[in-house]
């Protein structure tokens, strides 16, 4: 039986607001990632991602809310054919300026991704106070297809799910030593927390057969 979850079922369970880990290639980072859906995290969501992660949370996003947001990268980078870089698109750091008190809290950190997401009634670069304590990262246009990376996994379920592509990732660490959780240790907490596992290249296989559908 293996560890990892089908990607139907997987995505099920991000529809209905479920954590996820997503294991990218053991030869490029061989790590596992939590990915959620921005729009409707809790806080105590976000204080578990925190938790036991390295408390450094992204919010991967799509080019075109990025751009809406005013949010460039931090550097200049080209991707490199199908999905040979590994260069993380960064873009400047960011608070949602209405509500927030340090920025760095639960609840503000909450915040600030339910605000990326919200394209309705935020739409303004003015919004986010900049620098902050939430990174966005620049989604590649064609997701896992182009570039198999947590980021574009995290958009890529959004789309699947039929949610705002806006997500928040976070790298599993060990609590004894804070180095990174490899597969065995990912598939352990996974277990613990019924937190289902898939891989990046198994997304990118049920995306070239079925699209997003």
């Amino acid at each position: 039986m293996s560890i990892f979850s089908d990607i139907k079922t997987a995505i099920e369970d991000f529809k209905q607001n479920k954590f996820l880990i997503v294991m990218d290639d053991e030869n490029r980072e061989n790590e596992g990632d939590l990915i959620i859906a921005a729009e409707n995290l809790t806080s105590l969501q976000m204080a578990f991602i925190v938790r036991y992660s390295s408390g450094y949370i992204c919010a991967p996003l799509s080019n075109k809310r990025a751009d809406q947001l005013d949010l460039p990268l931090l550097t200049s980078f080209e991707y490199k054919g199908s999905g040979d870089s590994k260069a993380t698109p960064y873009t400047i750091s960011v608070d949602f300026r209405e509500g927030s008190t340090t920025g760095i809290s639960a609840s503000d950190r909450t915040l600030t991704v339910q605000k990326l997401a919200d394209d309705v009634t935020v739409t303004e670069p003015e919004q986010f106070i900049k620098p902050g304590h939430i990174v966005p990262l620049r989604a590649h246009d064609n997701g896992v297809l182009s570039r198999r990376g947590h980021t574009e996994a995290a958009v890529d379920l959004c789309k699947l799910a039929k949610l705002k592509e806006v997500g928040v990732i976070g790298e599993l660490v060990r609590e004894d030593d804070g180095e990174m959780m490899r597969l065995k240790e990912c598939q352990e907490f996974g277990a613990k927390y019924g937190i289902k596992l898939i891989t990046v290249e198994a997304l990118a296989a049920y995306i070239k057969e079925n699209g997003y559908n």
